[in-house]
């Protein structure tokens, strides 16, 4: 429940910065999607305590020193890629055989 609390209250946090201050300053956010889009998403994914980490990272990052871009959330499995067929020993781009083996 504490956790769930935690979740929300982040979250509205991170509404209220989108309501009262993104209008004001405009949207000037080096990533894609904004520092507080991204937040959100990564408390919703993570909860408070990662989630709010993975945010901190994020908005420290959104300086005029790093050149910004594309810069999801990432997966649970923490390598990127949304794919469950993806096998970290085949090289990108490579495709599992339909007879693969991995003793083989």
């Amino acid at each position: 429940m504490l956790a769930t609390l935690l979740r929300a209250l982040l979250i509205g946090i991170f509404r209220f910065w989108q309501i009262v201050f993104r209008p004001i300053l405009g949207s000037n956010c080096r990533f894609h999607p904004s520092c507080s889009d991204y937040a959100v998403e990564a408390v919703r994914e993570y909860g408070a305590v990662r989630g709010g980490w993975l945010a901190l990272r994020r908005i420290l990052r959104c300086n005029p020193w790093h050149p910004g871009g594309y810069d999801p959330v990432p997966s649970h499995d923490g390598c990127g890629h949304d794919d469950q067929d993806h096998d970290h020993r085949l090289p990108p781009g490579s495709a599992r055989p339909s007879t693969w083996d991995p003793v083989g």
